[in-house]
């Protein structure tokens, strides 16, 4: 509730031309845009920390493997609860498993990215973290679209 009335307010201080564009269902999606943001700050974390811990006994490639799956378990959880409450249907873990398929795609975006800063970027090797944001960036988009039209889709009643 605290994030729509906060959307809901910045449109309402829109200049009147651009308020028009501003619809019930648009300021829905951006408010759930940020609210999987939120949760991705927190998948971001835990990303993080998992990769620092790891990276000693897996090395950077296994330590960026496991917590990818930390991360998305963690932010899986947290949209079902809360971002996309009430949306989507089926069993717990065969929505765990279609989040981790729909993302795929972001997984590529995100892993990508990250194996291609922590190989040739030198302060990315010495401090992932760098490595572990921009990937989250570049899968984000992906992950928010598949999972708002595939694991979280609104299912209509018959």
């Amino acid at each position: 509730m605290l994030i729509r009335a906060f959307v809901d307010r910045i449109a309402g201080l829109l200049p009147r031309q651009l308020q028009r564009h501003a619809t019930t269902r648009r300021i829905e999606v951006l408010a759930e845009f940020c609210r999987f943001g939120l949760v991705g700050i927190l998948g971001f974390a835990c990303d993080t920390i998992v990769v620092y811990g790891l990276r000693g006994t897996l090395g950077l490639y296994g330590a960026g493997l496991v917590s990818y799956l930390f991360a998305a378990t963690l932010t899986w959880a947290l949209n079902r609860a809360w971002t996309f409450k009430g949306r989507g249907n089926g069993r717990a873990h065969r929505q765990w498993a279609l989040f981790l398929l729909a993302n795929l795609g972001g997984f590529i975006l995100n892993r990508g990215t990250y194996v291609l800063l922590v190989t040739f970027v030198a302060i990315c090797a010495r401090e992932p973290i760098f490595a572990v944001f921009a990937g989250m960036l570049a899968g984000m988009m992906s992950n928010f679209t598949l999972s708002r039209s595939l694991v979280f889709r609104k299912v209509e009643p018959i």
